[in-house]
């Protein structure tokens, strides 16, 4: 099992002993596990005993534990406390702002045993009526609640890209089919998607084929002429559109795009086509690659004649805002830019948390001259790679940074971001971002919404005003590459590129395997006719560097 899902089971193990009130120090224990095992940087599969029991904070009861849930898939204690507790009220303890004890409540006093049971108590003003509850948390259990509905048939791209990647693989080798593509939500490389969808140009019957591939793992089917449905994994639906060779041109086209978009080019007439180029040259258009096919603004960009030079992640010169040891990360300071280096990379930013994040290990003053020593010996021994000193900054509640001019005047650039009292309206947070944007210390709003995909909704923001902003200050926008984030939305990268705002692919690595979220955030760059010009770690190192230093200078 992954380091990820051992840590999930210590979780639950944690959450739901607290839930039975059971022992507290036991309670402790299971999440200090959680947390310590999904932060290990390497597999506890590829370990022998003596090895985990030697990790700091992991001992022989822990390690006894771990090989259980290897041998078994679970803990004993686990299992016990599963049977005795409904499946709605475990599912209520992933309510944003329902922790054990609060859903432990609900449960005995209320009577509840589902979310759907909660969700229907708080729209009658039930939960107030409990010690503990007040009507802000019962609305904000509505808005959870609420959300999760919205999500619950969705998944991230990031999630499903292997898997059909794999799929594509096996058809592949198989040669089953003449010819063979991702369509719909996932070549359009949306963010999140509902299923996996494929043209076919089949060889044989495709059902018959499919029914006995063991490694695709495939359930569920369902069938006729022009289509094959099943699941992967008895949950990820996966729809297959069957076509002759003479027509996949075409039937690659139709279900790749959204209906607007086959409205916008005029839904072109089936007709066999040599390739997706001469259906755009018939309807009078530009070729319009695949990410933008949505119906939102390609008709203007076309028009533009804006529909060249996109970004591509081998653009990319450098990596900005990224995490070592020093702060929360897994990995020191010198393998992070070891790796960044092997990988091709011009540069480095280094963007450490401030001390404001005390909860990841934030950096004092002193601690900061620490790194940038490290910083300046790395720099002399991996010429001409050169690291960039930066912090990411808190932006406090009143658009402050959490660090005086004299500290913040020490690094080459400034990331400034929210990641405390979110729960604030449009109109105040939109008033915090300002004033960071316009402290004259700050080069990169970094994820500007706090958005976790699936999540966590972002936190309100005037969109306009912030990038206006960011246009009159000089500020550069990050699009927050981690598959969670995908932070500034890619709707808005026109607007930016419109006010002249650079746009940093930024993959805010915890670890060296971080930095390979840049794929994602380039895929969702794309999304938004984001160009190389426009790219801000697109530039060559010397331009990033001039760009600095102006940058310092003004403030």
């Amino acid at each position: 099992m992954t380091n990820k899902e051992i840590a999930g089971i210590f979780k639950l193990a944690g959450k739901l002993t607290e839930l039975h009130d059971g022992n507290e120090f036991k309670v402790k224990s299971y999440m200090a596990n959680s947390f310590k095992i999904d932060k290990l940087p390497y597999p506890l599969e590829s370990m022998s005993g003596e090895e985990i029991e030697k990790i700091e904070g992991i001992g022989k009861g822990t390690h006894a534990k771990i090989d259980e849930i290897n041998k078994t898939g679970s803990l004993k204690e686990l299992e016990e406390l599963i049977v005795k507790t409904p499946v709605g009220v475990i599912e209520m303890l992933s309510v944003k702002g329902l922790g054990p004890k609060k859903v432990r409540t609900i449960w005995k006093d209320l009577e509840i045993e589902s979310v759907g049971e909660l969700l229907y108590a708080c729209q009658e003003n039930r939960l107030i009526t409990l010690k503990g509850f007040g009507e802000k948390t019962q609305e904000e259990v509505i808005k959870s609640i609420e959300f999760i509905q919205e999500n619950s048939s969705k998944f991230l791209y990031a999630k499903l890209e292997p898997i059909a990647l794999q799929l594509l693989e096996t058809i592949e080798k198989s040669n089953v089919a003449e010819l063979f593509s991702l369509t719909g939500e996932m070549r359009r490389r949306c963010i999140e998607v509902e299923k996996i969808e494929l043209v076919v140009a089949a060889k044989e019957d495709f059902l018959n084929w499919l029914k006995h591939q063991k490694e695709i793992e495939a359930t569920d089917f369902e069938s006729d002429d022009e289509k094959v449905i099943f699941k992967i994994n008895k949950s990820i639906p996966v729809e297959v559109y069957l076509c002759e060779r003479k027509n996949f041109q075409f039937t690659l086209f139709k279900t790749t795009a959204t209906a607007e978009h086959l409205e916008l080019i005029g839904n072109p007439k089936p007709a066999e086509f040599s390739s997706e180029e001469e259906i755009y040259e018939n309807a009078g258009w530009n070729f319009i690659i695949p990410e933008l096919r949505e119906g939102i603004f390609e008709e203007e960009l076309n028009g533009q004649n804006k529909l060249n030079n996109i970004v591509q992640l081998s653009d990319l010169r450098g990596i900005l805002h990224n995490h070592t040891t020093y702060s929360d990360g897994i990995h020191t300071l010198a393998q992070m830019a070891n790796y960044c280096k092997e990988l091709g990379y011009e540069y480095l930013g280094i963007s450490d948390h401030s001390q404001y994040a005390v909860y990841a290990k934030g950096l004092k003053p002193e601690q900061i001259i620490e790194q940038h020593k490290e910083i300046d010996e790395l720099n002399e021994k991996l010429s001409p790679f050169k690291i960039f000193k930066s912090i990411e900054a808190d932006i406090l509640p009143d658009g402050s940074l959490d660090y005086n001019d004299e500290v913040l005047s020490s690094f080459d650039f400034v990331v400034a971001s929210v990641h405390s009292a979110m729960k604030m309206n449009e109109e105040k947070v939109t008033a915090r971002l300002l004033k960071a944007i316009e402290n004259p210390h700050t080069t990169i709003l970094g994820h500007p919404t706090g958005r976790l995909l699936l999540s966590r909704p972002g936190y309100p923001i005037d969109h306009k005003k912030i990038i206006d902003a960011c246009a009159a200050n000089k500020v550069v926008i990050e699009l927050n590459a981690n598959p969670h984030r995908l932070d500034i939305d890619w709707t808005w990268i026109p607007y930016c590129i419109k006010k002249g705002v650079m746009i940093s692919i930024n993959p805010d690595a915890h670890k060296m395997e971080g930095y390979h979220d840049m794929h994602y955030g380039t895929l969702a760059a794309r999304k938004g006719a984001l160009t190389k010009e426009m790219t801000f770690n697109a530039l060559s190192l010397a331009q990033i560097e001039k760009w600095f230093l102006e940058k310092k200078s003004k403030s």
